[in-house]
């Protein structure tokens, strides 16, 4: 083992030196001083910024968008040949879908009045009639549909007028007659739930709260501390939408990512805090130990979920790449409110806090509990067959990551929608009148004369796997022609993925040699293709950089080479593990779930935040396991004491995020259901699987050899620490 040469400094660098005989303050206590000291301009601070934030927020709104055009890719480069020939300029559409047993035509005289009414309506461009198209009617005349052209894209039409569309429409409906409405516009239309899975978040992190401190002041704190931090991110968010590209799904991602990461941080500073208390120390002293211990911990957490986030960059997607800055910032707000906030909040309330700790422990000592003893078992009893605990929690996890190797990535449609829906309803009828690639159609461009148009229409039509091939339609300066292509399979089918790239790799090649014309395969159905397939291919580019960087801070923080290495490991598989959860539940319907493709940023979105979260509990358990490591040098007890110290806020901090995320399973949003059961998963494997069986085992099999770092290594490296001034 390398010994360290002279005294290590604190991640940060103490302000002055501290005077004889006095424990040394860092930065991050005299920042608790500070706050201590003014208080109340501290916490004016912070309502000041807020309601200044939200007032603005209010006032100017939101200009939120999706942007997942990708260069370079045949979709992205037909959504621009559409734009440079004015094939683009027409807003988008809603599909009317009508179907009756006894022949559509004889409800003529209820559907024409009702289109005319919708033509005149807020938001609506032209009404195509199924009676005047008669492609518009399905062979056996039972279901036809109705284009209404809205006067522009989806996210520019107000959803109120959408939604009056939709009942109008469905308006006419009788015994015999269904009528429904179907497109992107009508999805985002329909109603949605309230908030309940963030109002079952807050309540489920309040009363684990209570039952870990006992008191509501106590557990408000943190709860209180989280709430103002996700309210500042979320308002300066939505500013920050007039500049920068930010998704429209972005605000519940922040909600959701900002109370668990809120609640945890501030949970990790009251917990020390406590502890402090209870070894005697008076609530100003014991806020500023507080915070030059866990205080830095949640400081080095923060950044590493930033970096993690920032990571995301690298995949080259506008929308994630917006997500990624929203939660970086997020992130960096609730660190913020849990270093100033919260130590103004219990400089105020510290006494009051102070009397309930040492009262419920007094209580506690004389049933005869000690702090931690649990703990301490487990620990024995891990330590005692460590090699039978490693193997039977890694087999556990590399079985639940198995179903991940068959993950097929993509975007939910209407096809995935509930089935109460209207949008699922003409999405189903649609495909039972006119075929199950109705619904996602390819859109092959071809850059030539006419006769090439009819050519490569012709062509498709005989393809394998294409169900027909409509006839070419030229552009208004004529220098392009459109084939819209049906495939035989619905849009997420694996048969459509083989149609698409046959048709690229095969096909188009072919014919561009015969009709000397350019042609591009796009649309929204290969635009998805292209999307999902582009960010598998720049996973493992995004998963190193982040390992990389992760695992370099920790080598500099731990002075160790096995320490980075096992979290790195551990953390991939429970990540993979949450992974394939996701996969056996929404990919192949467990639990009653519609199966359909996992959405394609959840994979690097969840791998990003989750390795963030996994490092502030591998840093807060490993580095109360290396206080005692210094202090003591025998390596079981080290990691007895680490885990009797840390195991109980660990799990506490682990269920509220649990239920936090947990609760966006809730939620009527697909990908906010992946994204909650995924976070959830990830972290009740990383604190119970990982924490609390498999780390203690490795740690004991490893031994002194856990610290250990090659001694040339050890004289370049940087010193740097996160257990506070004094600590060596």
């Amino acid at each position: 083992m390398s010994s360290p040469r002279g005294p290590v400094a604190p991640l940060v660098p103490p302000p002055s030196d501290p005077p004889a005989g006095s424990v040394p303050i860092g930065r991050f206590g005299a920042l608790a001083g500070w706050a201590q000291r003014h208080r109340w301009a501290a916490l004016a601070l912070w309502v000041a910024v807020l309601a200044a934030i939200t007032l603005g927020s209010t006032v100017a709104g939101s200009a939120y968008r999706n942007d997942f055009s990708l260069p370079g890719t045949d979709s992205q480069a037909a959504t621009d040949l559409f734009r440079e020939h004015g094939s683009d300029q027409a807003g988008d559409s809603v599909e009317i879908v009508f179907k009756d047993t006894d022949g559509i035509g004889s409800r003529k005289d209820a559907v024409l009045p009702m289109l005319a009414e919708v033509k005149g309506m807020a938001g609506v461009a032209d009404v195509r009639s199924p009676f005047t198209d008669a492609s518009a009617v399905s062979e056996d005349g039972t279901i036809a549909y109705a284009s209404v052209t809205l006067d522009g894209k989806t996210e520019d039409v107000p959803k109120e007028d959408v939604a009056e569309i939709i009942d109008t429409a469905r308006g006419i409906e009788s015994d015999g007659l269904q009528v429904e409405v179907g497109g992107e516009a009508a999805r985002n239309a329909e109603d949605k739930a309230g908030p309940t899975a963030e109002l079952a978040g807050i309540v489920a992190a309040l009363v684990i709260l209570v039952l870990l401190f006992g008191s509501v002041l106590a557990a408000s704190l943190p709860l209180i501390t989280a709430l103002f931090a996700v309210g500042g991110a979320i308002g300066l968010i939505a500013l920050a939408s007039h500049v920068f590209t930010v998704a429209d799904f972005t605000p519940p991602i922040l909600m959701l990512v900002g109370l668990g990461v809120g609640v945890d941080y501030a949970l990790l500073i009251f917990y020390r805090y406590r502890q402090e208390l209870l070894d005697g120390v008076q609530p100003a002293e014991a806020c500023r130990k507080a915070l030059d211990s866990a205080g830095r911990t949640v400081f080095f957490a923060g950044c590493t979920v930033i970096v993690a986030l920032l990571g995301l960059v690298a995949l080259g997607l506008g929308s994630l790449q917006g997500i990624a800055l929203a939660v970086a910032v997020t992130v960096l707000i609730t660190m913020a409110a849990s270093l100033v906030l919260l130590p103004a909040l219990l400089a105020l309330f510290g006494r009051r806090i102070q009397r309930h700790v040492i009262e419920r422990a007094a209580r506690a000592t004389a049933k005869g509990r000690t702090e931690g003893d649990r703990w301490r078992a487990m620990a024995r009893v891990v330590q005692r067959r460590p090699i039978p605990t490693l193997l039977i929690g890694a087999i556990a996890l590399l079985a639940l990551s198995a179903p991940a190797l068959s993950m097929r990535l993509g975007f939910a449609d209407s096809g995935n929608d509930p089935v109460e829906t209207t949008s699922r309803q003409a999405y189903d009828l649609l495909a039972e009148g006119f075929g199950p690639g109705f619904n996602g159609p390819l859109i092959v461009l071809v850059k030539g004369d006419e006769g090439a148009g009819r050519t490569v229409q012709a062509t498709l039509s005989g393809t394998a796997g294409v169900a027909e091939a409509a006839p070419a339609m030229p552009s208004e300066d004529g220098a392009l022609s459109t084939v819209f292509v049906y495939p035989a399979t619905s849009p997420q089918d694996e048969g459509t993925v083989d149609l698409v790239h046959r048709l690229r790799d095969d096909v188009v090649p072919e014919l561009e040699r015969d009709t000397g014309a350019d042609i591009l395969v796009g649309g929204a159905t290969a635009a998805s293709q292209d999307v999902s397939e582009t960010l598998a291919d720049r996973m493992p580019l995004f998963v190193a950089v982040v390992v990389g960087l992760s695992s370099l801070l920790l080598l500099l923080v731990f002075r160790s080479l096995w320490i980075p290495v096992k979290a790195a490991v551990l953390n991939l598989l429970s990540i993979s593990a949450a992974l394939g959860v996701i996969t056996l539940v929404f990919q192949h319907g467990w639990f009653g779930a519609e199966p359909g493709p996992i959405e394609a940023f959840i994979p690097a979105l969840i791998f990003a935040i989750v390795f963030g979260l996994s490092m502030d509990y591998e840093v807060f358990l490993v580095s109360r396991i290396h206080e005692e490591w210094t202090r003591t040098k025998d390596p079981s007890r080290s990691v007895r004491e680490g885990l009797a110290s840390t195991g109980k806020v660990i799990t506490a901090a682990a269920a509220i995020m649990i239920v936090v995320f947990g609760a966006f399973v809730l939620s009527s949003d697909r990908m906010l259901q992946q994204f909650g059961l995924g976070l959830a998963v990830a972290i009740l494997l990383d604190a119970v699987v990982i924490r609390c069986l498999i780390v203690p085992a490795v740690m004991q099999m490893l031994g002194s050899r856990a610290w250990w770092l090659p001694a040339p290594l050890a004289r370049r490296l940087p010193k740097v620490s996160i257990e506070g001034p004094g600590h060596s």
